[in-house]
């Protein structure tokens, strides 16, 4: 059988990851990050996240639109009372603010997958920048995490 490609070379291939092809690292206390793909061109970053019980990430504000879809446990922006349960899918408008909680009361590891446009603004408490985190940021931070822990992240997608 001729597949699409055979028909028509002219047409970029896809690039395809399984669920363990890439590793997942601890990004910071009780969150768990596997890059996926990153263009810093466009300033996209798409993750796979694993968050523990009673995380809370802090407030931020994205630059750019958010796509985000729950595979298992919960978690909700402090800001609204929208619980995000498995199968949820969300979506942020560039320019929201908020505050990424996972309830202390989950009995399972949160799960969630992000496609973010842009940046996170992440904001202290007077509501300046305190850091930014960035396609750039992610993919350098991810090969950093990998390398320290002797694990090969040599196929995330890069366009």
């Amino acid at each position: 059988m001729n597949t699409l490609a055979e028909k028509r070379p002219d047409l970029p291939a896809t690039s395809h990851l399984g669920q363990s092809d890439l590793p997942f690292v601890t990004f910071m206390e009780g969150l768990e990050l596997q890059v996926l793909h990153v263009s810093i061109e466009s300033g996209l970053w798409v993750v796979r996240t694993r968050f523990a019980p009673g995380v809370t990430l802090p407030r931020h504000r994205h630059t750019g639109e958010v796509y985000a879809l729950t595979s298992s446990g919960s978690w909700k922006y402090l800001e609204h009372p929208d619980l995000n349960t498995a199968g949820s899918y969300l979506y942020e408008p560039a320019g929201s603010v908020h505050t990424l909680h996972v309830p202390e009361t989950n009995t399972e590891v949160t799960e969630v997958w992000f496609a973010i446009q842009g940046a996170n603004l992440n904001l202290d408490e007077q509501g300046e920048v305190d850091s930014v985190w960035d396609a750039a940021f992610i993919l350098e931070t991810y090969r950093e995490l990998c390398k320290a822990e002797g694990l090969d992240c040599s196929k995330v997608i890069i366009t």
